[in-house]
């Protein structure tokens, strides 16, 4: 049974930000920064599955693509990664990258790679707060300047760079070829309400991403089966004797614990280790809460499923 407050970790990026208020002071240095990893507190403690971060992008990153599992294991890795995007915040005509507008031979992605001429193949689109995408392994994508972006992902590095901006950095040309599926990105799903207090985000075979509303000075159960994160959003609130606000995430695992939101509610990410929305992750306590609450998890396990 383990419930933390979770560490953070800042990590500086070439398009990061030094100004990550109100979620960070990370980078008043001058250093810019462009990822938040939230982490174990224990540093002796067994590695999760998932990785939660914040990024921060004054300038687009690089496009790329991540392996999955079976081309990671093919050299030598543990496994792919899958990962999901929530828009936190974006300036106005802020985009991202999925896919490709169209499909290529390996022989074309390659020769568009070589020859830098892979941002004009890119899919570009608008995204706007509270929007959530899903980018499998294997898709080609790419997140342009002016977001702040919550991401929860398989925990792994490994990232292939096929164009960087003039950067200077290595690009993994036989890599990103040997993994990418070079072709439009797979179609979104539709979040689904479970309840007016929870809403899947994104599902796939790795992780669920749910996100949490709870209403001024209201109670809760959440009940971590597995490996859950929560990362608050807005408002704050007090898990057992852990309080946390904006910015700030829990690490659960195998345990149970009393959610009291604060006077302002709670708005939260939740990720946990599953394929299909868990029915007993979280139970209101209150009364007029229990009331309110109209569930349907077993019914939309079907649908997700």
């Amino acid at each position: 049974m383990t419930m933390e407050l979770a560490s953070i970790k800042a990590v500086p990026k070439p398009w990061g930000s030094t100004d990550l208020r109100p979620w960070s002071n990370s980078g008043q240095s001058g250093l810019p920064i462009g990822e938040l990893w939230f982490e174990r507190a224990d540093e002796m403690a067994p590695e999760p599955a998932l990785l939660l971060k914040l990024l921060f992008t004054e300038q687009p990153l690089s496009i790329q693509v991540h392996p999955d599992d079976d081309y990671a294991r093919s050299i030598g890795l543990p496994h792919g990664k899958t990962e999901a995007w929530y828009i936190v915040s974006a300036h106005p005509g802020a985009q991202v990258a999925l896919g490709l507008t169209r499909s290529l031979t390996r022989i074309e992605l390659r020769a568009a790679i070589e020859h830098g001429s892979i941002p004009d193949l890119v899919h570009w689109q608008d995204v706007a707060p509270d929007d959530t995408l899903l980018v499998p392994a294997g898709t080609i994508h790419a997140i342009g300047a002016g977001l702040v972006i919550a991401e929860i992902q398989q925990r792994s590095d490994a990232t292939f760079r096929l164009f960087d901006y003039e950067r200077h950095r290595q690009l993994h040309i036989d890599d990103a070829v040997g993994a990418a599926i070079a072709a439009p990105a797979a179609a979104q799903i539709k979040p689904v309400r479970l309840s007016e207090a929870r809403r899947v985000l994104e599902a796939n075979r790795y992780f669920l991403l749910e996100q949490i509303d709870l209403p001024p000075d209201s109670r809760w159960e959440l009940d971590a089966d597995g490996e859950v994160w929560l990362l608050v959003l807005a408002g704050e609130a007090m898990l057992g004797p852990i309080g946390a606000g904006p910015g700030e995430a829990v690490f659960l695992e195998a345990h149970s614990v009393t959610v009291r939101a604060g006077r302002s509610g709670l708005k939260g990410l939740v990720a946990y280790v599953a394929s299909a929305p868990a029915s007993g992750l979280l139970r209101p306590l209150d009364a007029a809460t229990i009331a309110q609450s109209v569930e349907r998890v077993s019914e939309i396990q079907e649908i997700l499923t």
